[in-house]
């Protein structure tokens, strides 16, 4: 079936036996695809159905469907044109993980971060009442992302709204770790009024029939209806905020799905539809252990197991944290639903009670961490450096100015491959630091970085303790010499420094070495406050600097050290090489490294090119 789709038209066409067809092999092609190249898995299998449901009943690209984060699109790229390219997915040049605009006319936002979907959806639905159009917006938000404050902000504005607006509440019981709070317990509640809904359509599919007198029925029958839910069922959340809810439905029925998406394309306001899906559904491994497979590395179809990944910057962090928690009862850690992610499993079962899961609020994760360490604790907070992006004011207003300590570490700094343009961790440096009174270190190795952690642990500053996707960059450490927070190997006579920090420093130092002595390497473990003086003093009188940074040009590492050689009146012949002035893309970190001249080979010609100057 799916050789025969090439847009959502041909979806129209099917029957409900073929569509059922078709939902097995997405999922079949799903799995074999992620399976080799990693990727979102769980939450795809669970809304397939959904899925083809929404391009059944809509007319896309009039109509518009935003997928919150985006991590259960792939089903929607396979029946938007994209299922030739799709093995192509997460490779470079090659089919995002996430929707993009720059991919396809169905995707309607490029997308990557939980939270805007609704907010954007009523924007898009706002200005098509402007125009006139009876277009169809459709926002798809997963229970977890209501644990963003964002989607409320956004359901608020939504109240007494006359627009075609649905949001289809995608409920599968989790988000990317287990849900927590009070609004997964709530959803669980209103849950149990399935039977009502399906009492519901019962009526509604009889009456219909009745000659001349059928819809009088029907409507009279609502108002029944009506008077009996007052009697007997409180109004939901959304139904208080002044939306029209439809569910819950069962997500992965597709002829369900079509009947009651098709009544909620029909009205003139603003409507909840609640799925319930099954997160994993069609491939055991994942239906069993989803959070397992929520952002899934390669793994072996047969049996669910993963390729092995050995040790990892998570795990070298995971020890330093419980190693340090265990010596202090007043270290806290703080997750934004990202507990296995970034690598707080084994806090968690260790000390439960200081254990935090906030849910999708990094937001909140900071404030909630500023009142830790009023109250006399310190909190470690972890998330991916990308997700950082959200929390500048709380870092700003809630722990800096209080003058309270807290241990900031960001996974996934640098370039991060697969999950692409949203994903990158290339901000985080320009972006903290303009806040005074904050400290920002890369550590390149395992004991590095467990040292920071327990630096940072021992004493009352803000530290944001930057690192890598993946393993420690392998190469001679003993070759550097060290002067406080600053690392160098310079032969005696070098005539070019490379400068650097965190893993890069392998391919800084592989380059070097072609030079027989010509060219040294500085690698800087404290990036703010810039330890000039320390840099200074093993440069000397370096002729030439070359400024290797895997992070933006812009208000970066590289910038801010060439400042200082200008404001010093100090004037060596200096190359920055960073990323410059772009969004990057999806693909391997070699892919990546490749891109964006991250190599020996690439580095050694620039360096020569320098020193020829």
């Amino acid at each position: 079936m799916l050789d025969k789709i090439n847009n959502p038209d041909d979806v129209k066409r099917l029957t409900d036996e073929e569509l059922t067809a078709l939902a097995d092999e997405i999922r079949e092609e799903i799995v074999r695809v992620v399976s080799k190249n990693g990727g979102h898995l769980a939450s795809n299998l669970g809304a397939v159905e959904l899925t083809i449901a929404m391009h059944k009943v809509l007319d896309l690209p009039k109509d518009k469907i935003i997928f919150d984060v985006g991590h259960q699109c792939y089903a929607h790229k396979l029946l938007t044109g994209r299922a030739d390219s799709f093995h192509t997915l997460r490779h470079l040049g090659g089919v995002s993980g996430f929707t993009n605009i720059d991919e396809s006319e169905y995707d309607t936002v490029t997308a990557g971060h939980s939270g805007p979907s609704v907010s954007t959806a009523l924007g898009i639905a706002s200005a098509e009442a402007l125009k006139g159009s009876d277009a169809v917006t459709v926002a798809v938000v997963g229970d977890g992302s209501f644990t963003n404050g964002m989607i409320f902000e956004a359901l608020n504005n939504c109240s007494g709204k006359k627009l075609k607006l649905i949001i289809v509440l995608n409920d599968n019981g989790m988000s990317i770790s287990e849900n927590v709070g009070g609004l997964p317990k709530y959803f669980s509640r209103i849950r149990t009024s399935e039977g009502y809904f399906n009492f519901k359509y019962f009526m509604k599919k009889h009456f219909i029939k009745l000659p001349l007198v059928g819809r009088v029925c029907v409507k009279f029958a609502g108002r029944v209806k009506n008077a009996v839910k007052r009697m007997f069922l409180s109004d939901n959340i959304f139904e208080s905020l002044g939306l029209e809810y439809l569910g819950p439905v069962d997500g992965n029925d597709t002829r369900k799905l079509v009947k009651v998406l098709a009544e909620a394309s029909t009205r003139d306001e603003c409507t909840v539809v609640h799925v319930r899906t099954k997160k994993g559904l069609g491939y055991e491994p994942a239906e069993k252990s989803p959070h397992r497979y929520h952002s899934a590395s390669p793994f072996d179809i047969e049996t669910g197991e993963s390729m092995p990944s050995g040790v990892s910057f998570t795990g070298a962090v995971s020890e330093a944290i419980c190693a340090a928690a265990q010596r202090d009862s007043k270290i806290c850690a703080v997750s934004a639903a990202m507990t296995d992610g970034v690598g707080l499993g084994g806090f968690a079962d260790l000390f439960p009670d200081r254990f935090f899961d906030v849910g999708i609020a990094e937001e909140h994760a900071l404030a909630f961490c500023g009142g830790l360490s009023l109250a006399g604790y310190h909190p470690i907070c972890m998330l991916y450096s990308t997700f950082a992006q959200r929390v500048y004011d709380q870092m700003f207003h809630d722990i800096v100015l209080q003058k309270v300590p807290l241990t900031f570490l960001l996974s996934h700094a640098g370039l991060v491959p697969g999950d692409g343009i949203t994903h990158q961790g290339l901000f985080d440096i320009p972006l903290f630091s303009s806040i005074p009174g904050i400290n920002i270190y890369s550590p390149d190795s395992y004991d590095e970085i467990t040292e920071l952690i327990n630096h940072s642990l021992s004493g009352n500053s803000v530290d944001v303790i930057r690192y890598p996707k993946g393993p420690e960059a392998s190469y001679d450490r003993s070759l550097f010499k060290r002067l406080g927070d600053v690392y160098y190997s310079i032969p005696e006579g070098a005539k070019c420094v490379i400068v650097t920090y965190g893993r890069v420093t392998e391919v800084a130092l592989r380059a070097a070495e072609r030079f027989g002595g010509r060219v040294g390497v500085v690698r800087v473990s404290r990036i703010l406050p810039l330890p000039i003086n320390e840099i200074l003093s093993v440069l000397g009188d370096t002729k030439y600097v070359y400024i290797l940074e895997e992070g933006m040009r812009r208000g970066g590492f590289a910038e801010r050290l060439s400042a200082h050689f200008i404001e010093r009146e100090i004037y060596p012949k200096t190359v920055i090489h960073a990323v410059n002035g772009e969004f990057v893309s999806h693909g391997s970190l070699s892919e990546l490294y490749e891109r964006f001249g991250f190599t020996p080979d690439a580095v050694a010609a620039r360096v020569e090119k320098l020193m020829k100057a």
